[in-house]
């Protein structure tokens, strides 16, 4: 895992409204093992790409209206400080959907959406983790992120004022200019302003595979839905 120091991508997790279904489909169509734990209350299980943690997997929470929770993958942050840092948030026009909490001998965390709408967690570990964090290009992970922006420009106002992420290259294309973000010299994922048929901002995790239309296949195979591509993308494009 990530030092909270980096703000980097430090941890994933898949809130779903059928947790029995899930894991049979990314253990399809990723290979992934599912480990139980022993978090109590949470129902709480881990998919594994072989021996490494990939990210969490919990039912979705009963009288979740009106707390921005909804059955998605959310992405959490590492940072040094949960309640300074939501504090922030606020203060810069984002809302805290779940206030910062403690998962015993875990970690310390909190759920937020940026002022456009757009969902994430962060959290500060409660002990330094032993492992070390994977290469973004390793199969069977995270290898970017992109956040599907309202307005693009404001967005990347916020997450750097609250972040400290630095601009990397930006590429333009059909949507417009395509901003690419980075923490400590690693290129992390893209900010770009979304299509008006994407009813609302959100961020989007991509999954390292060793063949994407072979993935593509298990997708449908498993019941899932391919809503774009197999797209190739030039080779100087970082993202999809």
């Amino acid at each position: 895992m990530l030092s909270a120091r980096e703000h980097q991508f430090c941890w994933y997790e898949l809130i779903t409204s059928d947790s029995v279904s899930a894991k049979a489909f990314y253990s399809n169509v990723m290979g992934w093992g599912v480990l139980n734990t022993s978090i109590p209350d949470r129902g709480y299980s881990l998919f594994t790409a072989g021996t490494v943690l990939v990210g969490g997997l919990m039912d979705l929470p009963e009288n979740t209206s009106g707390t921005g929770t909804e059955a998605a993958w959310i992405g959490y942050i590492g940072v040094d400080d949960v309640d300074a840092t939501a504090s922030r948030i606020e203060h810069l026009g984002g809302a805290v959907h779940v206030a910062p909490r403690e998962v015993v001998n875990v970690s310390r965390y909190s759920i937020f959406a940026d002022p456009q709408t757009a969902r994430l967690g962060m959290l500060k570990w409660a002990k330094p983790m032993q492992q070390k964090p994977a290469n973004l290009a390793s199969t069977g992970r995270v290898g970017w992120h992109e956040l599907l922006a309202a307005d693009s420009e404001k967005a990347w106002t916020f997450y750097t004022e609250v972040f400290g992420w630095q601009r990397a290259e930006a590429e333009i294309g059909e949507m417009g200019p395509y901003q690419l973000f980075s923490s400590r010299g690693q290129t992390m994922g893209g900010i770009v302003t979304k299509a008006s048929i994407v009813p609302s901002a959100r961020w989007l995790y991509y999954f390292n595979v060793s063949d994407i239309d072979s993935a593509a296949e298990r997708v449908k195979t498993a019941g899932g839905q391919i809503f774009n591509g197999p797209v190739e993308l030039p080779s100087s494009a970082h993202h999809g």
